[in-house]
C-alpha cells in the first residue's frame, strides 16, 4: 500500500482511499482529500514535517501522520 508519505517531491498521485476514523478522516475529507483526487506534492519542510501539496487548485500543507491515512496510486 502506497500513501501520501511515501510520495516523493515532484511526483503526482492520485487518491484512492481515506484511513482513519471520525473527526480525523473528516478533518482531511473538509481540505479536499478525497477519492479521485489529484494530490501533486510541492516540498517538503528540511526536517520532513510537514509536507506541502497541491491538490484542487490551492496549496495545502499537511502533516506527515495524516499523510500516512491517505492511500494513493
Amino acid at each position: 500500500m502506497r500513501t501520501l508519505k511515501d510520495v516523493k517531491i515532484g511526483e503526482t498521485a492520485t487518491v484512492v482511499k481515506l484511513h482513519g476514523e471520525g473527526a480525523i478522516k473528516r478533518r482531511i475529507m473538509d481540505m479536499g482529500v478525497t477519492r479521485g483526487a489529484d494530490i501533486y506534492v510541492r516540498k517538503v519542510a528540511p526536517l520532513g514535517d510537514p509536507m506541502e501539496i497541491t491538490i484542487r487548485g490551492y496549496e495545502l500543507s499537511i502533516r506527515k501522520h495524516d499523510a500516512e491515512m491517505v492511500e494513493v496510486i
